[in-house]
């Protein structure tokens, strides 16, 4: 939920609604899906707090890179309406509101809680409200009150689209008259102006995977000092968190790549020695659903306490706690594996945790369900971690602010301190994923390989590097003495110049053998000096589009385009082209976060279902989202075909209009997939882009390597589990 920190949310980008169109046909069923582009980074910006709203949203075109500013509006009903019609019938479904709706456990702990907490009329007050949820809960405890005291609920939530959902919900469960909200932030309401008095109780959900990072701290401190009473009651009670020490090669390479990048052929080092710091993950917790590697991961010490949050009364904005941990096992520290732990009642008695599923111990509660909006988090120990033997003391000592929670670690004999994240304009941070493949052997001697036959073809070549590759832009001038590198470096920019003048020395090249340009319009043959372009590459990758659908990476493609005046007719393109593969599969877990709602806790939200990007039971001609997935996050997983191709892009020559299709036949859908009283069953699909360069060795990225991080995508559709339906067919059209 929407606190004082906005909640990064997806818009699509208007000019783009067209880029495909797929449609699944099997056997007798059918399903249509128009994707929906998505944005990397989002902000928004509400203008004022008055009845009529208008809020900025910045939105990005994944095929340029270009942003803009959009208005969203607040008018009339009619206005409003047309607004979510035409922003996409997926308008939130990137966001956690459709997970969080599904899960069971949370609502219906948080529903107990209410009814145990409210038990007379008063004041309540629901911050970061959502689609209403808590604060329909609250007015319905009030109602069952025996009491003439009328009471009240306010509802705050900042983000308008969310707003406008609310509303709607609140009207079709009759819930209007019994909930006063505002579209604003909780420290924008005032006593006396917003509301009449302070507030008794507080209900709120604005916890992230770490806890605090959407702002639960200064929210409390706000509430507290000028909203509600002294000693309110509070729902939740308290949060506990709670970590583990871990060891796990799996964790390691998904952040360290000195000592990884040792055994590669390529002698490239993107960190050399000595450089340690140079480039590496941010320095923070990152969320992952750790069950899915637990088999990968050796626990090094019992689970134990960090912190702990009083929702009673006013939270500190600095903390910090000292744990004296006993090795169980020994081995070397990776990671710290962290969790929490809601305490809904004052009395103890209803819990809610993201414990992994192999806690059993009480303080963990485990709720046994899988889901995509909480996860627990990693905090990775710089470089090799920290060798310990069993039964030896680790200190640990762990920092809070309002927002994240670091930690150091010490031995006796080792003390590892957490990771200077400013250490000068050369430093470069990338996703985990990142890290991972660039760290992966068998990648690099791909791109290694395919970068030596093409060079054998050229001799002093022009090479343009036209996305963010760090990697390429190294290799390439480490191979060819005598080549010419032009990094375009779009969202790198100074970050790309900086790193590459740290380590050029390290790789045998100096600096000025790779030009970054810097600037704003398309490269021209006055840029190279009227010499046509022989090598144009790129993984292709760019800097903060991680997470995006596959053909969303076609910037490339973009890329190549607009670069055509300046590329000689016989330009070596790599990749040379694309291959957009799919797989039918069952996905039961994540089917579950993402089917269509009903009642929840007795509260209708069936509306919500086609602005949340519900998959299912959605009335025709609603359809359901496309939306990038890590398959191996997503819980239980089973192929249920053979992987195929559905079409193929030829970046040698400009971007145009593509259309592909597929039968899929022989599919295993007579196994029991997945049952209840809604479905009788269901598949879904995972398309794993594949690129390929020119002479590249064939990689087919579909096994939890390091590959499947960064182009899958699932589509969610509905199919009765039955011997007659055995084949679907595919069709997929790319518009430029």
């Amino acid at each position: 939920m929407i606190s004082l920190l906005s909640k990064t949310l997806t818009i699509p980008s208007l000019p783009l609604l067209r880029l495909t169109h797929l449609t699944l046909t099997t056997h007798s069923l059918f399903t249509g899906f128009t994707s929906t582009p998505t944005p990397t980074a989002t902000q928004t910006r509400p203008m004022s707090s008055d009845s009529t709203q208008r809020v900025f949203q910045l939105k990005l075109d994944p095929l340029t890179g270009n942003s803009e500013w959009v208005i969203i509006e607040d008018g009339n009903k009619e206005e409003e309406e047309e607004t979510l019609k035409s922003s996409s019938n997926a308008l939130l479904a990137t966001t956690s509101y459709l997970d969080m709706l599904n899960d069971d456990a949370r609502n219906r702990a948080f529903r107990e809680a209410i009814d145990k907490t409210i038990t007379r009329p008063c004041h309540v007050l629901d911050i970061g409200a959502g689609t209403g949820l808590l604060s329909m809960m609250a007015a319905r405890a009030m109602g069952t009150c025996d009491d003439s005291k009328k009471g009240m609920v306010t509802a705050c939530e900042s983000y308008l689209p969310m707003v406008k959902l609310m509303r709607k919900v609140l009207h079709v469960n009759g819930m209007g008259k019994n909930v006063k909200f505002f579209n604003k932030r909780s420290d924008e309401l005032q006593v006396g102006v917003d509301i009449p008095s302070r507030a008794d109780v507080l209900v709120s959900e604005i916890l992230d995977s770490e806890l605090l990072g959407e702002g639960l701290i200064p929210t409390l401190q706000h509430a507290h000092d000028e909203l509600l009473v002294d000693n309110p009651l509070t729902v939740p009670y308290r949060a506990t968190t709670y970590g583990q020490l871990v060891e796990s090669t799996f964790l390691w390479k998904l952040h360290d790549l000195s000592k990884n990048e040792e055994e590669a052929s390529d002698s490239i080092r993107l960190v050399p020695p000595g450089l340690d710091t140079i480039l590496g993950v941010k320095t923070q917790q990152h969320p992952m659903q750790c069950d899915a590697i637990s088999k990968e991961i050796n626990l090094l010490s019992e689970p134990f306490k960090i912190f702990e949050f009083d929702f009673w009364k006013r939270p500190d904005s600095q903390g910090d706690s000292k744990v004296l941990i006993k090795a169980t096992n020994g081995g070397r520290v990776h990671a710290v594996v962290s969790w929490w732990v809601l305490q809904l009642d004052s009395e103890g008695t209803i819990f809610y945790s993201t414990a992994p599923g192999w806690i059993t111990s009480p303080i963990a509660t485990y709720t046994g369900n899988w889901r995509d909006h909480w996860k627990q988090c990693v905090w990775f120990i710089p470089g090799e971690g920290i060798p310990i033997s069993k039964g030896e003391e680790v200190h640990l000592h762990a920092v809070h602010s309002d927002t994240r929670v670091s930690y150091n670690l010490a031995t006796q004999a080792t003390e590892i301190r957490e990771g200077d994240s400013s250490a000068g304009d050369s430093h470069l941070t990338l996703s985990p994923e990142r890290i991972a493949i660039y760290g992966d052997r068998k990648w690099r001697s791909c791109m290694l390989t395919a970068l030596e036959n093409l060079l054998r073809e050229r001799a002093n070549p022009l090479c343009i590097v036209a996305d963010d590759s760090v990697f390429l832009s190294l290799l390439i001038a480490h191979l060819s003495k005598t080549s010419k590198v032009i990094a375009l470096f779009p969202g790198l920019r100074e970050m790309g110049v900086q790193y590459l003048k740290a380590v050029a020395d390290a790789n045998g090249f100096t600096a000025d053998r790779v030009e970054v340009f810097q600037k704003k319009k398309h490269l021209t043959l006055h840029d190279t000096k009227q010499k046509k372009v022989d090598l144009l590459i790129g993984e292709p990758y760019y800097y903060g589009n991680d997470g995006m659908l596959p053909w969303q990476n076609f910037r490339f493609w973009k890329e190549r385009t607009m670069l055509d005046s300046v590329l000689a007719e016989d330009v070596l393109v790599m990749p040379c082209k694309a291959m957009l593969k799919a797989c039918a599969m069952s996905l039961p877990d994540l089917w579950k976060s993402r089917r269509c709602l009903s009642k929840i806790e007795d509260f209708d939200h069936s509306i919500v279902n086609n602005t949340l990007g519900a998959c299912g039971d959605l009335p025709e001609p609603q359809e359901g989202p496309l939306l990038p997935f890590f398959i191996w996050q997503c819980g239980e997983t089973q192929e249920l075909s053979e992987t195929f191709t559905i079409m193929e892009f030829d970046f040698s020559k400009s971007i145009g209009p593509c259309y592909g299709k597929a039968q899929v036949i022989n599919l295993h859908l007579t196994l029991s997939l997945f049952c209840n009283s809604d479905h009788q069953g269901h598949y879904c699909r995972d398309m794993v882009v594949r690129f390929l360069g020119s002479k590249y060795p064939n990689i087919i990225p579909y096994s939890r390597s390091w590959f499947m991080f960064s182009n899958l995508i699932v589509v969610l559709c509905e199919c009765a589990s039955s011997p007659l339906v055995n084949f679907f067919h595919i069709h997929l059209k790319f518009v430029r």
